[in-house]
C-alpha cells in the first residue's frame, strides 16, 4: 500500500543545501494517471476530489476546460469569490498562528470559531452583509474599507503601520514576525501567461509535448511564480514573506467588500474541436486545466488531461522559495521558523518537512 506521502507529495526542505538539494519533491501526476478513459463529465469531480485542499477551483477549471473541448459556451457559477474568500480565511486563521506564533492564540481560534463565511452551511447574503463587521472586530481592529484605501495608496507603507501600531491579534502576530518577515526575497518573474491568447496557446502546446511539463513547469526556459501577489490587476511585486501576507490580507478584505467579484479573473479557450483549456486565478495561485477528448458529444471521453497548480510554480527545485532556502544557515537558532514563514507566505498544498529537524509541519 502506497504512503500518503507516496499518494499527496510531500516538499523536503534542506536549508543551506544547494539547488536543486535545497527543496526536493514533486507531486504524482494524478491527473494524468486516473482521468485518461473516463467521461468527460466525471473530470470535474475527479479532480476535486484529487486536489481536495483546492477542490473548488478544480472543479471550475475542469468544468470550464472540457465545456471549451465541447465547444459548449455555458457561464461558470458565480463561486469563485466566496470559495476563494474561504480558502484565504483559513490560511490566516489556520496556517498563519500555526507557523507564526510561539504557541496557539486563543483569540485566532475564537475568530475561526465565530467568521460566517467559514460556517458550515456555507455564507449566504447575510453572511456577506456581516463580513465586513466580523473583519473589523477580529482581523483589523479598524473598519476593512478604511484599511483597504490606505493599502491602495501606499501598500507597504500601509501594512507596515497598521501592523505595528494595531491592536488586534493579527497585528501582533505578523509584528512578532516582522524582524525575519521583512527579509528581501529574490522573486521569480510574475505568471502572467493568461494576459493573452497566444500564451495559453504556447503553455497548451507546452503540456501537451512535454510530459514532464506539468511537473516543472518554464515559461521562455525560466521559472515564474503565482499567488494573490501575481493577478493580471496587479502591476507590482512583493519584495518580501511580509509582501506576500499583506497581498493576501488585501486580497481577503476586497473579497468581503462590494465590487469583490471584479478581483479574481477566469477564462477558458477551445484550442481544436475536442481540445480545450481554463484557467483560474484561485487563493494559492493561477490554476491551469487542459484536456483533449475523443469526441464533443455527451458521450466523450478524456484522451488526455494536464493540470498545472501553484504548488508546482512555487516550489520548483529552481524557484525562489528554492532560492531563499539555499541561503538559510541551518546552524542559526531561527531557521526553522524562518523556513516556516516562506511556507505560510507561499502556500504550498502538500506537506513539508525540514531536513534534520523534528517537527514537521502540515500544508
Amino acid at each position: 500500500m502506497m504512503s500518503l506521502d507516496a499518494l499527496a507529495g510531500v516538499l523536503r526542505v534542506q536549508p543551506g543545501a544547494a539547488r536543486p538539494t535545497a527543496l526536493v519533491g514533486q507531486r504524482p501526476d494524478w491527473a494524468a494517471r486516473l482521468a485518461v478513459g473516463r467521461p468527460a463529465q466525471s473530470l470535474p469531480d475527479l479532480l476535486g476530489a484529487v486536489f481536495s485542499l483546492c477542490s473548488h477551483a478544480h472543479r471550475l477549471s475542469a468544468r470550464a476546460a472540457v465545456d471549451a473541448a465541447r465547444g459548449i459556451d455555458a457561464p461558470p457559477p458565480d463561486t469563485l469569490r466566496s470559495e476563494t474568500l474561504r480558502e484565504h480565511l483559513r490560511r490566516v486563521l489556520l496556517d498563519w498562528p500555526a507557523r507564526l506564533a510561539a504557541e496557539p492564540s486563543t483569540d485566532a481560534q475564537r475568530a475561526l470559531a465565530t467568521c460566517p463565511a467559514l460556517r458550515a452551511e456555507g455564507c449566504n447574503d447575510a453572511c456577506a452583509d456581516n463580513m465586513p463587521d466580523w473583519i473589523e472586530r477580529h482581523l483589523l481592529g479598524l473598519a476593512p474599507a478604511h484599511w483597504l484605501a490606505a493599502f491602495e495608496r501606499a501598500p507597504q507603507q500601509a501594512f507596515a503601520d497598521w501592523r505595528d501600531g494595531a491592536p488586534s491579534w493579527l497585528a501582533r502576530l505578523l509584528r512578532d514576525s516582522a524582524a525575519l518577515a521583512d527579509a528581501p526575497l529574490a522573486a521569480s518573474a510574475p505568471l502572467h501567461v493568461h494576459a493573452s491568447e497566444a500564451a495559453l496557446r504556447a503553455l497548451a502546446a507546452a503540456m501537451t509535448q512535454d510530459p514532464a511539463f506539468t511537473r516543472r513547469p518554464r515559461i521562455d526556459g525560466a521559472c515564474a511564480e503565482t499567488g494573490c501577489w501575481t493577478r493580471l490587476a496587479d502591476d507590482t511585486m512583493p519584495v518580501s514573506a511580509s509582501g506576500r501576507f499583506a497581498a493576501r490580507l488585501a486580497e481577503l478584505v476586497r473579497l468581503a467588500l462590494p465590487g469583490g467579484e471584479r478581483r479574481l479573473r477566469s477564462g477558458r479557450l477551445t484550442l481544436a474541436p475536442g481540445e480545450g483549456l481554463a484557467w483560474v486565478e484561485m487563493a494559492r495561485g493561477l490554476l491551469v486545466h487542459h484536456v483533449q477528448l475523443d469526441g464533443r458529444g455527451d458521450d466523450a471521453r478524456i484522451d488526455a488531461c494536464h493540470v498545472l497548480a501553484p504548488t508546482e510554480w512555487n516550489f520548483d527545485a529552481d524557484g525562489a522559495v528554492a532560492a531563499a532556502i539555499e541561503k538559510l544557515d541551518p546552524a542559526e537558532p531561527d531557521c526553522a521558523r524562518r523556513v516556516a514563514l516562506l511556507m505560510a507566505a507561499y502556500d504550498p498544498c502538500v506537506r513539508y518537512e525540514v531536513a534534520g529537524a523534528a517537527e514537521v509541519a502540515h500544508a
